[in-house]
C-alpha cells in the first residue's frame, strides 16, 4: 500500500476469498467439536467408573478393569488433542477405543447370558455378571459398550477425515 489507503491488485488476488476462509474454518470447527464430544464421553465415562467403584463401593470385575485400561488414557489423549487440534488423534486413540469396545461387547454377551458362565474370565473375585444397578434401564456393562461405541464412531470419522 503505497499511500496507506489502496491495495495493489496483485496483493488482492493472493488472499483467499471469504468463502474459502469460512469453509476451512468450518472444517476445523467440526473436527474440534468431534474431538471435544469424544473427550466429554471419555471423561464422563471415566468419572462415572470411578464414582461407581469409589463412592458407590461397587468393586469392578476383571473385564471392567481391562475396559478401564482402555478408557482412562483416552480421557487424557483426547483432552490433549483439543489444544492445539490434533486431527491425527484417531491414529493413536482408535486402537484403545476399539479394544475397549471388543471387551465391552464380550462383557455384555456374558452379562446377558449369551456366552455361558463357564467361559468367564472372572473365576475369582467379583463376578462379571453381577447386577448392581440399572440406570434408565441400562446396565453398567451396556453403558460401557455405549461409551466405547460412541468413541469408536467419532474416532473412525476423524480418521477418515484426516486421511482424505
Amino acid at each position: 500500500m503505497p499511500d496507506g489507503r489502496t491495495m495493489p491488485l496483485e496483493d488482492m488476488s493472493e488472499s483467499p476469498s471469504p468463502a474459502q476462509d469460512l469453509r476451512s474454518a468450518a472444517a476445523v470447527d467440526r473436527d474440534w467439536v468431534l474431538v471435544l464430544v469424544a473427550w466429554i464421553v471419555a471423561a464422563g465415562s471415566t468419572l462415572g467408573s470411578l464414582f461407581f467403584s469409589h463412592v458407590m463401593d461397587f468393586p469392578p470385575c476383571i473385564l471392567c478393569w481391562y475396559q478401564r485400561i482402555c478408557l482412562f488414557p483416552l480421557a487424557i489423549i483426547l483432552g490433549r488433542a483439543l489444544f492445539p487440534l490434533d486431527r491425527d488423534v484417531g491414529r493413536y486413540a482408535l486402537p484403545l477405543a476399539a479394544a475397549g469396545w471388543v471387551l465391552a461387547a464380550y462383557h455384555n454377551l456374558l452379562y446377558t447370558g449369551i456366552i455361558p458362565a463357564d467361559l468367564q474370565p472372572c473365576e475369582q473375585g467379583v463376578s462379571c455378571t453381577e447386577q448392581y444397578l440399572e440406570l434408565f434401564g441400562l446396565s453398567i456393562p451396556l453403558l460401557s459398550l455405549l461409551s466405547f461405541s460412541i468413541l469408536t464412531g467419532i474416532l473412525i470419522t476423524l480418521r477418515k477425515r484426516s486421511i482424505a
